[in-house]
C-alpha cells in the first residue's frame, strides 16, 4: 500500500501529516543525580503506540527500558534520544532492559550495535537484561551476545557495572 503525503491525522491537539508526526516527552522528572525520561512513538499507519521509550540516567549509566516494538519506525527516534542522553548527561555505561519488547527487527539491531560503539569509545559497557525469548533468539542468531554481556534482572546489571 503507498502512503500519501497528504493523508492527515489527527495528533495531540491538532492535523499533522502522517511524516511530520514527532516523539513527544510523556513524563519527565529530575530527582538528584537520576533523571528519567520516557518517550512515546506514534505508530504511523495504526495510529496507536508502537514503542515505548523509557531512559534513566544513573551516575553515569544510562538505563533504556524499552515496550512494545522496536521496528524501522521506531528506530530512529531512539537512536536520537540515546545519542542525545549519551553525550548530555556523560554516559559510560548502558543498561539495557529488553523484558516488555515483543519484536525487534535489523534496524534495532543496528541501533544498539551503534550505541554500543558509541559507548566502546567511553571506554564503558554495555548490558541487556531480563530479554524476552523472541528478542533473546535474535540476538543469538546475530551474535550479539558475543559482544554484549546478557543479566538477568537490572539489579544484578547495575551491580556488575558498580552502581546498585
Amino acid at each position: 500500500m503507498k502512503r500519501r503525503a497528504s493523508k492527515l491525522t489527527h495528533y495531540k491537539g491538532g492535523y499533522r501529516n502522517f511524516f511530520e508526526i514527532p516523539a513527544y516527552p510523556i513524563r519527565r522528572k529530575s530527582i538528584k543525580n537520576e533523571q528519567l525520561f520516557q518517550w512515546r512513538i506514534p505508530d504511523k499507519e495504526a495510529k496507536i503506540v508502537s514503542l515505548n521509550i523509557n531512559l534513566e540516567v544513573k551516575h553515569d549509566v544510562l538505563c533504556i527500558r524499552l515496550s512494545g516494538e522496536l521496528d524501522h519506525h521506531s528506530a530512529d527516534v531512539l537512536r536520537e534520544q540515546a545519542t542525545k542522553a549519551i553525550e548530555d548527561h556523560d554516559i559510560h555505561h548502558i543498561i539495557l532492559n529488553l523484558e516488555q519488547l515483543s519484536f525487534m527487527d535489523s534496524s534495532g539491531l543496528g541501533v544498539i550495535l551503534g550505541r554500543y560503539k558509541q559507548i566502546k569509545q567511553k571506554h564503558g559497557e554495555m548490558v541487556v537484561c531480563a530479554i524476552s525469548p523472541a528478542v533473546q533468539r535474535l540476538f543469538d542468531m546475530s551474535g550479539l551476545f558475543k559482544i554484549i554481556r546478557l543479566e538477568p534482572t537490572e539489579e544484578n546489571a547495575l551491580q556488575r557495572l558498580g552502581v546498585a
